[in-house]
């Protein structure tokens, strides 16, 4: 990755404690998605959310933070926040692991033809985010920022 780290740390609301710390499971990263959102919601007086936007917003958390656990070390560091509250809002959500190593897909089937289990959760990140950037960090390791369209 020859990337930059060009990504602007994003400043934690309120005093949920997903926003503080790394989720320690991706159960947890889902529900600061879902805080998040909420919380946006009320601010900027939003009655509705599309619900299927929402799921895919908690499904790429999920990926994403599954992904860093199971491939990249862990979770270093994770942020969420709703950008873009007028004609196209977004989830933008940044994870960092301790691996420099690109997520890559894998075929769905081995060089004999068996069915592997996993590596759907990055086409399926790819596929939902309107925006997604890999950057190594200077400390190591590499972050993550996506953005999900909520509309």
């Amino acid at each position: 990755m020859s990337e930059r780290d060009t990504t602007r740390p994003v400043e934690p609301r309120g005093t949920d404690p997903h926003h503080r710390c790394p989720p320690r499971r991706p159960a947890d990263a889902r529900k600061a998605v879902e805080h998040a959102v909420t919380e946006c919601r009320g601010m900027h007086g939003t009655a509705s959310c599309d619900v299927r936007a929402l799921s895919d917003a908690v499904l790429v958390a999920s990926e994403l933070t599954t992904n860093a656990i199971l491939h990249g070390g862990g979770i270093t560091d994770f942020q969420v926040d709703v950008v873009g509250p007028g004609a196209h809002p977004g989830v933008l959500l940044s994870v960092c692991d301790r691996s420099h190593d690109l997520p890559v897909a894998v075929p769905p089937t081995d060089d004999r033809g068996h069915r592997r289990l996993g590596g759907r959760g990055w086409p399926i990140v790819c596929r939902l985010a309107r925006e997604v950037r890999v950057a190594d960090l200077p400390s190591g390791g590499k972050r993550i920022t996506v953005v999900v369209p909520l509309s």
